[in-house]
């Protein structure tokens, strides 16, 4: 991208309020606390034949962009995939989903708006939209909070192991944009000098909003050719950024061919003066889901929708992109 400077120089995702080793350390204590957790994206529960599997998951400060922009129609695009992809990550056919949806004050056209985004999105996925809760709360929500649970059934060989191993090839498909992660950074950077209305300068015909708020991709698709190929282990590229490809093992994750950045992450960077890790170890950079796979079949894999090898699992640890050391 560009930045070499030190983190420090720039603005960051602490200084636009998330530190994630802070967060990564509480969700670390309540997972401990809590018995029968399993899997980095996905809790496992044992029904006899098959696992049935829970993720849970919202929007996040997105939705603060939706509401600056009166754009409730694609968050809830946003919320089935988070949780989607989560189940799809783990290899788990996402089966039924439930939406909760706190507000200050009721207001019937925004809470239709965001019912078709959740409807988009379920589609979009092959979910039944099975539920859903809509709470006032005036005292504890100001504005509006969107969040959601999805449900997913595998056969007791169908998970992914979870392991990467040294020699896999590493395959990933593009992402639609920013996604729903790193929002904080990137709303501080780009309204310092921008607004939300303002034209996209790599797209006029867009508003800068109109970008933020592109929809997450979901994933659901790859599941199929996932398995058939034999996949080791799968990342859904989230909070954290690249950094999350260590969820599939200690191992060393070499990227040297990349998807390229949508404009959307040059734009946020130049704005906020953000270093290039920062932007990595933040954003997913144009790349929203990888896949560890033996490499006699990355191929093949590659060739299912529009994936690529991006590069390979080595010994150590780490994550690397063309050099640049996260």
């Amino acid at each position: 991208m560009g930045k070499d400077e030190d983190p420090e120089d720039g603005l960051t995702y602490a200084d636009a309020g998330v530190d994630v080793e802070a967060s990564e350390t509480a969700t670390a204590a309540l997972v401990s606390a809590v018995e029968g957790v399993a899997g980095d994206y996905a809790g496992l529960l044992d029904i006899g034949d098959r696992y049935l599997a829970l993720t849970t998951d919202g929007v996040g400060t997105k939705l603060l962009v939706a509401e600056a922009m009166e754009e409730f129609s694609t968050v809830g695009v946003d919320c089935v995939a988070m949780n989607v992809n989560d189940l799809v990550a783990a290899g788990v056919e996402p089966v039924a989903f439930v939406d909760y949806l706190a507000v200050d004050e009721p207001a019937e056209g925004f809470a239709e708006a965001v019912g078709e985004g959740l409807a988009r999105g379920c589609e979009q996925a092959g979910v039944e939209l099975v539920a859903g809760e809509t709470a006032v709360m005036p005292e504890v929500i100001e504005g509006f909070d969107l969040a959601g649970a999805c449900a997913g059934l595998a056969s007791k060989d169908a998970p992914f192991p979870g392991e990467a191993e040294p020699g896999d090839s590493l395959v990933a498909w593009p992402a639609s944009g920013i996604h729903s992660n790193g929002l904080t950074l990137a709303r501080e950077a780009v309204t310092r000098e921008h607004d939300y209305g303002d034209p996209f300068p790599p797209d006029p015909e867009r508003t800068i909003g109109e970008v933020l708020l592109e929809p997450t991709r979901i994933y659901a698709d790859l599941l199929g050719p996932l398995r058939e190929h034999g996949v080791r282990a799968a990342a859904h590229v989230t909070g954290g950024g690249w950094t999350n490809l260590e969820r599939m093992g200690e191992h060393r994750y070499e990227v040297t061919d990349p998807f390229p950045a949508q404009p959307v992450f040059e734009f946020v960077q130049d704005a906020g003066d953000v270093a290039d890790e920062e932007m990595y170890r933040t954003f997913n950079m144009g790349m929203g889901f990888v896949a560890a796979v033996p490499p006699e079949r990355a191929v093949d894999l590659a060739g299912a929708g529009d994936g690529r090898i991006v590069g390979r699992v080595g010994d150590g640890d780490g994550v690397s992109v063309r050099g640049l050391e996260l």
